[in-house]
């Protein structure tokens, strides 16, 4: 075999490669997917602080019913919107965004600022790009990794700069920034949520960041029959056209490819409370609503 038909064969073998293993991401994504009981275990492991007043948070440990439903597969780009389901009840929770080979993202730099971050092709290829939203689709925290398929295991691991949790957010001021450890991992039964997390004191005028605290976060996601997520999936199914609205109001933003600031109350309401009104359902509205948390 001459040189040029082994470098040849040595191309396709290398596009195959890659298509196998995009192939592979995309069905560890999409496992994600279905109707899930969620056992939250939350402990601060160490704490590093100098001020001897400092009180350690209480383990935190919770359990819910939600629903993970897909939204868009497309192009290497994956969403997925999780809903709370409690009783008849059921709350817009959280999403997540997998887009491949992404080069664009926000880092969060406390205080509701989030910084744009252009990255170079070559530092995202083969990557995917979590980007994960509040239950308002405002961002929360980004962050881009391979996905690794080896020894019947497949996980993604990152750290991202993100706001406090909420199981925080009105309980302590003493810190501003999570930097989040996250892995998810594949399971036999659902997925795991694995997190190594650090409580950060970030000081934007002198550019320090002093750890105050470490924390473990094991979200585990036992994946259970889709009746039981019954509730959810009617109301995403009546709800989805308005939250479409609401996306797309939202990607107008992000594709300004820009720093983005936002206001956490307006008239001491959070976005959150006037989005969730089943009153707000015109685009207009809900484009001057968002806009009003907008700082330019």
């Amino acid at each position: 075999m001459n040189i040029k038909n082994f470098l040849i064969l040595m191309l396709i073998f290398s596009i195959s490669s890659v298509k196998a293993q995009k192939k592979q991401d995309i069905e560890a994504i999409k496992q994600m997917c279905g109707c899930f009981e969620i056992d939250f275990k939350f402990s601060e492991t160490f704490q590093y602080s100098n001020d001897s007043n400092y009180s350690k948070s209480k383990n935190y440990n919770s359990k819910a019913l939600e629903y993970a439903k897909l939204i868009k597969d497309e192009k290497g780009h994956i969403s997925i919107q999780h809903l709370l389901v409690m009783g008849d009840y059921v709350i817009k929770h959280w999403r997540q965004d997998w887009i491949y080979q992404n080069k664009d993202l926000l880092k969060y730099d406390g205080n509701n600022n989030w910084k744009y971050i252009s990255k170079a092709k070559k530092d995202v290829k083969g990557q995917w790009t979590q980007k994960v939203y509040q239950v308002d689709d405002s961002p929360r925290y980004e962050g881009s990794a391979t996905w690794l398929h080896i020894d019947d295991k497949s996980y993604w691991e990152n750290s991202s700069y993100a706001p406090l949790p909420r199981r925080e957010y009105t309980k302590r001021n003493d810190y501003n920034i999570m930097i989040r450890g996250n892995r998810h991992e594949i399971t036999k039964d659902g997925w795991v949520h694995d997190q190594d997390n650090y409580k950060v004191v970030k000081d934007s005028k002198n550019n320090s960041e002093i750890i105050i605290a470490a924390e473990k976060g094991l979200n585990k996601y036992t994946r259970v029959d889709n009746s039981r997520c019954n509730e959810a999936i009617s109301w995403w199914s009546e709800n989805k056209t308005k939250w479409l609205l609401i996306r797309d109001k939202w990607n107008s933003i992000y594709s300004q490819k820009d720093n983005i600031s936002l206001r956490r109350s307006v008239d001491s309401k959070p976005l959150f409370s006037f989005l969730f009104d089943e009153n707000v359902i015109k685009k207009e509205e809900i484009g001057l609503i968002i806009d009003t948390f907008v700082i330019d």
